[in-house]
Parts: C-alpha cells; structure tokens; sequence
C-alpha cells in the first residue's frame, strides 16, 4: 500500500465524522470517497457498516471501475456512482452523498433551490439544482450527477427522491459543500414559510461567486500568536 492511498484512507475515514458532527446522515447512509492522486483509483466507505467503527484499515480502495483493488469489506453500495463522476470528470478529487434532511426535502419535491442568499451565492455561485431520478447499485446516479453538474458552478446536485451528491477538488472540499448544502436548504425552507424570498440579481450572485472564489479567506495560514 503506497503512502499516498494510506494517507487517503486515514482523510477519508476521519471526514465521515464530519458528516456525523453537522447531522448530515442517518445510521449507515452517506459515504465520502477521495481520488488517489495520478492513479485510477480511489478510496471510499464500507457498505453498512456504521460510522464508530469506520477506521482506517476497513476503508476500501477501488479502481475507477468500482472494482475492489484493496481492503477486506464490500465497497460502498453508491461506489458505482462515485467512479462514474472521477471517470467523467477528472478535476474531481472528491464525492460525498448524504440524506441531510433539509436538502432531501427539496429533492423529494423535485425542485432546485433558488439562489436567495449570498452564502449561497459564495458556494454555489447560483441555484443548487435539481437532478434526475436514478437507481442505486450501478453508474445511472453517476451519469445524473455528471450531466446536471457540467458546465454548472454549484458543486451540489440534489438527485430526485434520492438525496444529496457534491464534489470538490478534495474530498475535504466536497464534505463542506454537503454541509454548506443542508444550511442553505435548510434556510431557504424557513424563508418560504414566512413569504416569496427575494431573488438576488444574476450580477450580483456573478460579483459574489468571484469574491468568495478568489479574495475570501487566507493565502497563507497565519503563525500562532506566542
């Protein structure tokens, strides 16, 4: 086992806490995968197995044909799906899906969430759409994901009567986009219940997109005060 998928499995196991820690899943569901850097492989949750007992030495490694190259467990039941979207889009270093419940209301009515607020703006540079309705078990999910998301900013599809995907450039990037996903579903389901939410204009959704993207935060990470 290379450095690299070691130190994959260790990322991809501790992230799954997260998902834990901001309420995104519930018992077994959900499963975050990491690409391993300049091979056709990635790494990616057990099947049913619960998230106490996820470590690093039962994650799976699989290659980009969802076949297992490395570990003792059956690979994730939505692995088909992830290998579909590394296969499809290469500048994916990360897929994460859950069933956080907010966000899984507005897949189970089908609809896209508006994009009226700046946080979403940040993040999904526009709407968080919606995408089609799909099997589990082979790559339909994958093919969904990749056909509504290319060409789009946001980095989240809602999948129809299904539940949340994102991606990112790391998988570490792909957890925030969930969790910034159920915050966003989960206030925009407030404003509705108090009246119409008021769109934010295209230009400005497009000014804010950018100074999240490209001025927002630090380029180095400021030494500890003594």
């Amino acid at each position: 086992m290379s450095d690299e998928v070691a130190r994959l499995r260790e990322t991809v196991a501790a992230l799954h806490a997260e998902l834990v820690r901001y309420n995104l899943v519930a018992w077994t569901a959900g499963n975050v995968s990491a690409r391993v850097p300049g091979r056709d492989l990635m790494v990616i949750k057990p099947s049913g197995v619960s998230y106490d007992d996820l470590r690093p030495g039962n994650m799976v490694v699989c290659d980009l044909d969802g076949v297992v190259v490395e570990g003792d467990l059956a690979p994730s039941s939505d692995t088909a799906a992830h290998a579909y979207v590394y296969r499809a889009m290469p500048d994916v270093g990360g897929v994460v899906h859950t069933h956080s419940g907010y966000a899984t209301a507005w897949a189970a009515c089908g609809e896209s969430i508006p994009c009226h607020l700046t946080a979403q703006a940040d993040e999904f540079g526009g709407e968080i759409p919606i995408g089609p309705f799909a099997l589990i078990g082979g790559d339909d999910i994958g093919k969904g994901i990749v056909a509504t998301l290319t060409g789009h900013r946001s980095p989240a599809v809602l999948m129809r009567n299904h539940g949340v995907f994102t991606i990112g450039r790391t998988a570490r990037d792909a957890v925030k986009a969930a969790v910034m996903c159920e915050d966003v579903a989960r206030t925009a389901h407030l404003a509705r219940t108090l009246g119409d939410p008021v769109p934010i204009a295209p230009e400005d959704i497009d000014s804010l997109y950018a100074r999240y993207q490209n001025v927002y935060g630090q380029t180095t990470i400021p030494s500890a005060r003594r």
